[in-house]
């Protein structure tokens, strides 16, 4: 496909995420929506008669001309939304940005993602968290996501690049600035073990309104978002909501009552929008992590031979990969969530497999 056009349509005026999966679906390609009649583009879900003529009189190429060179000469990673390896766990969020842009070494689909968000002025309290799960979490091989901001993102960068444990900055501007400038240079070391990434063309600066689209990709990038410190306004909060309406698991530290920057924590928590973990040891018991570390393999028993063409596909997926996260059982096995909810229920119900904290499944 045209890299060329996939910046074009990511840059339309009047289309978002969602609209653009709705014209990607109905032409078939990101080609093809520059190719269309107006009688096929008012056939388009959620397309209406203004959206359509901005679509027909466009002036985008130019752009997609300028953030293509861009790409090229900074040997910027694009991920289009069609793409193999674009993140999955993201894929499966429905306001998934269609082109995302990366520079660095990570692996976008990691087996296990973390992000670990928190207030711009975190206290002694809230840095000490950030060393030691760290510290803990180092075992598990994981991928850090953060916001690179001041405070709670920046202390999880840090500690992760002492660790050697690669962490990934989502911005909210484009690749051709670090914002804040005083980051650049955390920035330029996790290029070697992490790395950048963006939805946003180069030349986008650091707007108020970007940040909130950043934490959608913050979220949806993860398996699981850590709130650390928190007041009970601001983007970590933002962040945490995201994550349950991606149906992702949220933890957050408790503090003190009174504490401003415990605010937020304490009220996830308290109306059940987060679990409460004092220690990286609650995270691995609800996710199912603890039991895979060092764990020897047993031979997997013989499976029943009256499943069903869909079970069969679900079990030789499992057999293959040992246990899996919902949303990794999804995107192996290209199931829609509820249809693969159904199925698993079955086989749980025969016996096949067993259900493990964090969504995570394993045939018995």
């Amino acid at each position: 496909m045209s890299l060329f056009h996939q910046i074009a349509l990511s840059c339309l005026p009047g289309i978002g995420s969602v609209l653009a999966r709705n014209l990607l679906s109905f032409f078939g390609n990101e080609e093809e929506v520059f190719n269309a009649k107006r009688k096929h583009l008012s056939k388009v879900p959620g397309i209406g008669p203004k959206t359509r003529e901005l679509i027909i009189n466009h002036k985008v190429f130019k752009f997609a001309e300028v953030e293509l060179e861009f790409i090229e000469k900074y040997k910027i990673k694009p991920y289009f939304l069609t793409d193999l390896d674009y993140p999955k766990r993201l894929k499966n969020c429905a306001d998934a940005p269609i082109l995302l842009y990366f520079k660095g070494n990570a692996d976008l689909n990691s087996n296990k993602i973390i992000s670990v968000v928190g207030t711009r002025n975190a206290t002694d309290y809230g840095k000490d968290i950030c060393k030691n799960l760290m510290a803990d979490l180092k075992v598990h091989n994981p991928l850090i996501v953060s916001g690179l901001a001041y405070g709670i993102d920046f202390a999880a960068h840090k500690e992760a690049h002492k660790l050697g444990i690669p962490s990934i900055g989502v911005l909210g501007h484009g690749l051709d600035r670090i914002y804040p400038a005083q980051h650049r240079a955390m920035a330029e070391k996790m290029l070697e073990c992490g790395g950048l990434l963006t939805e946003f063309m180069s030349g986008t600066i650091p707007d108020r309104e970007n940040f909130p689209k950043r934490n959608r990709i913050i979220a949806g990038l993860c398996d699981v978002t850590i709130v650390v410190e928190a007041s009970i306004k601001g983007g970590a909060l933002i962040t945490a909501e995201l994550a349950n309406s991606y149906n992702r698991d949220v933890f957050a530290f408790p503090g003190r009552l009174n504490d401003e920057f415990s605010l937020g924590c304490n009220h996830l928590i308290k109306t059940n929008r987060a679990n409460l973990i004092t220690k990286s040891a609650d995270i691995e018991y609800i996710m199912g992590w603890s039991s895979e570390v060092g764990k020897v393999q047993k031979p997997q028993l013989s499976l029943p031979i009256n499943l069903t063409d869909d079970e069969k596909i679900i079990s030789n997926v499992l057999t293959n990969h040992g246990s899996l996260a919902f949303d990794d059982l999804s995107y192996l096995t290209s199931f829609q969530q509820s249809k693969l909810v159904h199925i698993l229920l079955g086989m749980e119900i025969q016996g096949v497999l067993i259900s493990l904290p964090g969504k995570v499944y394993r045939l018995v």
